[in-house]
């Protein structure tokens, strides 16, 4: 049957909206059904850290269809071949890590899109274009309806981000405060005043700008607090993340009723 090509999320992103957002780092299509029926409006499928490829990235997707929740992947890289063939297979948006110039923006923007506005190859046979059935639809709509985020967490890309926010195509910046951290030479400690300093100003350009800011939380005070700023999306939880704090909780409290001997 055919359906439209619509991404609710980039509607609500382009509306000034703000949205619940979550990652599926598993790679587990049980894992994503549950974060689905959570009601989350985005669900972030890692590509970079999450041990996903292309077959369980699909078996992931499919699952999603018939919940409101957005099927967007974050990219191990800014390669324009992966890129296609996970837009491909599905997804409506593309999380792109490591953009560091105007240029490796650009390039990720056309990795997306369609001749003339980029380089992605068209195919009617695939999933995202119905297995060419409804291959026109998607063909007309894609470039517009493809969410693009491009991930800042380098002192480079902080350098860089007035020439990164004046690239046409990308919707959305992704303040990676671990990373950005690491590089700066705090490693995995992004509270160091030096780091914050960089992501706050990162952060007022790009809310001055036409894209919207994004990042991560460690909970829910710290995601509100973001929210509250005026970042649009920011994940409020990861499956493996949450799993494991619950977890190592539960055994925890088990330990503290009945110590071992």
């Amino acid at each position: 049957m055919s359906r439209p090509f619509k991404n609710r999320a980039k509607q609500m992103l382009q509306e000034g909206k703000k949205i619940s957002s979550a990652w599926a780092q598993i790679a587990s299509p049980l894992c994503t059904e549950i974060l689905c029926r959570a009601g989350f409006d985005l669900l972030i499928l890692d590509m970079e850290h999450g041990p996903n490829d292309i077959p369980t990235l699909l078996a992931q997707m499919q699952v999603m269809n018939g919940y409101s929740a957005v099927p967007v992947v974050r990219a191990p890289w800014n390669d324009f071949v992966m890129i296609k063939r996970i837009l491909d297979a599905g997804a409506f948006g593309v999380l792109i890590p490591y953009i560091n110039t105007k240029e490796e923006a650009e390039a990720a923007v056309a990795a997306c899109k369609y001749p003339p506005a980029g380089i992605r190859g068209l195919a009617g046979s695939t999933r995202a274009a119905g297995f060419g059935q409804n291959s026109l639809e998607y063909f007309s709509k894609a470039n517009e309806e493809i969410l693009i985020i491009v991930q800042v967490e380098t002192e480079e890309s902080a350098e860089n981000i007035d020439a990164i926010l004046e690239v046409s195509g990308v919707d959305g910046i992704f303040i990676g405060p671990m990373d950005l951290a690491t590089n700066m030479g705090y490693i995995a400690d992004p509270s160091q005043a030096a780091v914050q300093k960089t992501i706050g100003s990162v952060a007022e350009k790009v809310l001055k700008s036409n894209k919207f800011l994004s990042t991560i939380s460690k909970d829910w005070n710290q995601a509100k607090t973001l929210l509250d700023q005026g970042y649009q999306m920011v994940t409020l939880m990861s499956d493996a993340v949450g799993l494991a704090g619950l977890a190592a909780e539960k055994v925890k409290s088990f330990e503290e009723a009945f110590p071992k001997t």
